[in-house]
């Protein structure tokens, strides 16, 4: 017998019993990619397990061939997508972030769930773009913005210290299994592709890709941020040399030499 609670969205529903279908009619070759791997502990292999019955029921979600066709049609329209497929903006949006099987490849997106605090509680990236282990990202990224346009999705161009270009979207979602009072969790996501795919997608139909000015120089965290001129900067780089002047004043109370 499952249980599941019915307070649950309809997709999240749907998604819970795929993945315990998987751990049930798949248990053999999730096993045998288990001990292949030789994880150290039980529960590395119980986080791989849980993993690989993630992905079974995105995939049953949203089967491969016909979510790529979809894609295509849509203009990677996550919005349309979601309605197609019965499944939520997150949902959409991960799955967006896999399709990079050989031969059949979709637009390499990076992927990310952020809270309120600005900890990545999720990501997966199809692209050079990277997120931070530890600590926050950015602030400079659209993705912070997400709470205060909660219902629409954001659009930033982007470039990163390296030279890479990004189109980024960014939206907020409310998670509600309760009551009035019952408790609310709040999400903002980020979902992305480098600007030679931009083209592809339907949220750059309107946007000038090719005038530099357009786009935001964000980074990937502080600690490893290389931008001498950040107003947003709230510690020095890991490598960096510090210059103090106790008579001038500026965002931080140190200069990068």
């Amino acid at each position: 017998m499952i249980g599941l609670n019915a307070r649950l969205a309809p997709s999240t529903l749907y998604f819970q019993l795929a993945a315990q279908l998987a751990l049930i009619a798949e248990a053999e070759p999730i096993e045998t990619i288990i001990a292949a791997a030789r994880f150290k502990t039980r529960e590395a292999e119980g986080i791989c397990r849980l993993g690989l019955a993630n992905y079974y029921a995105g995939a049953l979600q949203m089967p491969y061939g016909a979510f790529l066709a979809a894609a295509g049609e849509t203009a990677y329209d996550i919005e349309q997508l979601g309605f197609r497929f019965g499944a939520s903006l997150e949902q959409v949006g991960h799955r967006l972030s896999t399709m990079q099987r050989p031969k059949a490849r979709g637009v390499p997106f990076f992927f990310a769930r952020v809270d309120a605090a600005g900890t990545i509680t999720k990501r997966h990236s199809a692209t050079p773009l990277q997120f931070p282990r530890f600590g926050g990202a950015c602030p400079l990224w659209n993705v912070h913005r997400a709470f205060e346009e909660h219902g629409r999705i954001g659009r930033q161009l982007a470039e990163t210290p390296d030279g890479n270009r990004y189109l980024c979207l960014a939206w907020s979602e409310e998670k509600r299994i309760g009551g009035f009072r019952g408790p609310v969790r709040r999400y903002a996501y980020a979902l992305g592709c480098e600007i030679a795919h931009a083209g592809k997608l339907t949220y750059a139909a309107d946007l000038d890709l090719g005038r530099p000015a357009a786009y935001d120089p964000i980074g990937i965290s502080c600690r490893i941020c290389p931008r001498t001129d950040c107003l947003q900067r709230s510690v020095p780089p890991l490598d960096a040399r510090l210059e103090i002047d106790v008579d001038r004043r500026d965002v931080v109370p140190y200069r990068l030499g």
